[in-house]
């Protein structure tokens, strides 16, 4: 066992690279879950775009196009979703749950030809003089634009949510859909751009994973990831800036168990590898007595008719 072969300063920024996947889903998910809708898909909606993204990454050369058609894919399968629970009034549970095993089915079917195909580098953005900076540079001036594009999300979120009139809106009917459709607000249609926006975030941060945080194309590779960022939400109290911090904690988790692997810890590699998990149980198990921030009309079906 050799720890001081752990370098803090590398430990630190790959933290927050393997953090930003799980910001962007759970912000994503955060947005959909104001608007008192529950989507279980996130997984297969990430997976989706982390070979969407790859796909076209490798295909045309530019990860920033790949990004961008991740964001699409993602959105896209988020329609599925919308109109089995919006139009056919479909149990969201069970609806959440089909999407991710299509996802995964549908991203192992796409991802056959890409297997042990190296994609294009994501650059990092390098400002003179910050970048090299020793200990501060590497930590928070070297990384790649959708990791500063993730921290503007979560400031971006929070003021529409806190300030705004979309916000309010969003919220109100997240609490009591009935009540908001009586004051005119199209429920549905809110709903239905809740969920494209967090299928979209979550295809972004499957495309992260593919393309930035293990920079390949293997099948199943978000490996739960979308369930983490489910319960990040809960953990969150459904607060942008505490999923902020909730993803920090969970990414750093799952880098500080690959670098005592690394570094020859005493301990057997399966629960190493199993504790990011395990953590997450633990958490909403603590936190599963407390529901306050929830949206009072969580999980419930809206038909303008009743």
């Amino acid at each position: 066992m050799d720890l001081s072969a752990i370098n803090p300063v590398l430990l630190i920024a790959s933290l927050m690279v393997a953090a930003t996947p799980l910001l962007l889903a759970a912000l994503g998910e955060l947005v959909v879950e104001k608007a008192g809708v529950l989507n279980l898909g996130v997984e297969g909606m990430m997976i989706v775009g982390a070979i969407t993204g790859f796909a076209i990454t490798v295909e045309s050369g530019s990860p920033f196009l790949g990004f961008v058609a991740s964001a699409i894919g993602g959105a896209l399968l988020s329609l599925l979703f919308v109109v089995l629970t919006q139009f056919a009034q479909a149990n969201q549970v069970a609806s959440g749950l089909a999407l991710t095993l299509f996802g995964l089915g549908l991203s192992a079917l796409m991802g056959q030809s890409y297997v042990g195909v190296k994609p294009p580098s994501t650059p990092k953005l390098d400002i003179p003089v910050l970048s090299d900076l020793p200990v501060v540079g590497p930590i928070l001036f070297g990384h790649d634009m959708v990791l500063y594009f993730g921290i503007a999300l979560t400031a971006a979120v929070w003021a529409l949510l806190k300030y705004s009139r979309v916000g309010l809106i969003l919220r109100a009917v997240g609490e009591n859909h009935d009540a908001a459709h009586a004051l005119g607000y199209k429920v549905v249609r809110i709903r239905i751009l809740a969920i494209l926006f967090g299928g979209a975030c979550a295809g972004l941060g499957g495309a992260y994973i593919s393309l930035v945080r293990v920079p390949q194309w293997t099948e199943g590779m978000t490996a739960g990831v979308g369930w983490i960022a489910l319960a990040l939400v809960v953990f969150a109290s459904w607060k942008p800036w505490r999923a902020l911090l909730g993803a920090y904690l969970f990414g750093g988790v799952t880098v500080v168990q690959l670098n005592l692997q690394a570094a020859g810890v005493a301990i057997p590699v399966e629960y190493l590898a199993m504790s990011p998990y395990l953590i997450t149980i633990i958490v909403l198990v603590i936190l599963s007595a407390d529901k306050s921030g929830a949206p009072a009309a969580l999980g419930r079906n809206f038909h303008a008719s009743r």
